[in-house]
């Protein structure tokens, strides 16, 4: 049965930045078909559902979003798209499990989606989970609009096969960008307003090109870029965190003093069994390094309690990493079994109220320790990007050096770098004030 195509549509990503990005980027598509990205899922023609398939709740999201946008209103149902790591994951599977279904697109080719939209228009099978090495990115638009920060995606897929990790299946194997596209969409994000750009990658500092030029590399041309204020980059392996990028923290004034590494546990036996190639001692190595180049740059971390066969002394030596690094920020979850990863079929599964308990302390100790490090810049004189409208008339709300979230009242426009003093730090933002520049 013929539709008729959709003039409206609306992007919902789940997941981490690179799904934003993508997102972006489809929007960016779609537009540039002509159609009209809509206010929320109940306005819109087709509703593209940009799914993480990491942890077991983010999958079975998409399942209930799906079900909702089947009954939304008095509206007939719009045409709905599967997109992201969960279509590349379960692919025809969606269509039996939720047949209100009209598309499913991989992550390496959702550049095929208008032709997709047309197929599903006609009634046909618009099902599309091709991994091509990197074609999407020659197929999509220019760059044309921009907020004050950007994500732009410089390396996709991994090669290091941790057990409990779907993304060697659902994004492919190690791909780097070519250095002169990411400069031209680099220049392209400047051009339409971005101050800062977060490259970003599964293994970011994993980028090679064919000239032997590495992440720092990239990181010291897009520094020469005029109007490029701030860079930054997520997420990174210990494996490639090179002596030239432990540097550039060094040496490269719009480099920020952040740095997103994952340990993921504090046990060496841990870090076996997930297949991680670093152990405790080697990652706390590479931040001693990096914080002698850079000091006082913000840590941030990823950590998995309950891995298979995790005991009790094992979950204190997570513990006692985090206690030995001092984390500014870092990101905690409980294991969830991805099917067809290693670490599924793995005995000792964890039950879940214990999963459940470490993850409380676990997380205690990180919250204190992010409260800590907020408090510790209060006083401080530093420069704000200014990224957003905040709750209050007149306030606005930005981001430090450290990527913390300030709120402060000013005049200034989104977009703006403004000097402020932090006044106060709760523990996920702190306040400050706009430092008025005197006369000359």
């Amino acid at each position: 049965m013929t539709i008729p195509e959709p003039k409206s549509f609306l992007v919902k990503s789940f997941g981490c930045q690179m799904n934003v990005y993508d997102g972006e980027r489809m929007t960016e598509l779609l537009e540039a078909e002509g159609m009209i990205q809509a206010v929320d899922g109940a306005e819109a023609d087709l509703v593209i559902l940009n799914t993480c398939h990491i942890r077991e709740k983010a999958a079975e999201k998409v399942y209930s979003d799906i079900g909702r946008l089947m009954k939304r209103g008095h509206s007939p149902a719009p045409m709905i798209a599967v997109a992201g790591c969960v279509a590349q994951a379960e692919g025809e599977e969606i269509v039996r499990r939720a047949p209100g279904v009209d598309i499913v697109v991989g992550p390496q080719a959702y550049h095929h989606l208008p032709a997709l939209v047309r197929k599903a228009a006609r009634g046909e099978a618009a099902l599309d989970t091709a991994m091509p090495l990197l074609s999407k990115f020659g197929a999509l638009p220019a760059r044309r609009r921009q907020g004050p920060s950007a994500f732009l995606t410089v390396q996709e897929g991994c090669d290091k096969f941790c057990t409990y990790c779907v993304v060697p299946y659902t994004r492919g194997a190690e791909i780097s960008r070519p250095f002169a596209a990411i400069l031209d969409e680099a220049e392209a994000l400047v051009d339409a307003g971005a101050k800062e750009i977060t490259l970003l990658g599964q293994n970011v500092n994993a980028w090679r090109d064919g000239e032997g030029r590495g992440l720092d590399d990239l990181i010291r041309a897009l520094d020469r870029l005029p109007g490029l204020a701030r860079i930054r980059y997520t997420t990174s392996h210990p494996a490639d965190m090179s002596e030239g990028l432990i540097r550039a923290h060094a040496e490269v004034e719009k480099l920020m003093p952040y740095l997103h590494l994952p340990v993921q546990s504090g046990s060496d036996r841990v870090l076996k069994a997930m297949n991680r190639s670093h152990d405790a001692a080697s990652y706390l190595r590479i931040l001693e390094r990096v914080r002698a180049a850079r000091p006082g740059i913000a840590i941030s971390g990823d950590f998995i309690v309950g891995f298979p066969g995790e005991s009790d002394a094992e979950f204190e030596e997570t513990l006692r990493i985090v206690a030995a690094v001092n984390y500014a920020q870092a990101f905690s979850f409980k294991y969830s079994p991805r099917p067809g990863t290693p670490a599924a079929e793995m005995e000792d599964q964890i039950p879940a109220d214990l999963m459940d308990e470490r993850l409380q302390r676990l997380q205690a100790l990180l919250g204190a320790q992010q409260l800590a490090f907020n408090q510790a810049t209060v006083g401080r004189r530093t420069e704000v990007l200014l990224e957003r409208p905040g709750r209050k008339p007149g306030q606005k709300v930005g981001k430090t050096p450290w990527l913390q979230s300030v709120h402060l009242e000013t005049d200034a426009a989104i977009g703006d770098m403004v000097e402020v003093e932090l006044l106060s730090a709760g523990p996920n933002s702190l306040a400050g004030a706009e430092l008025v520049k005197e006369a000359a």
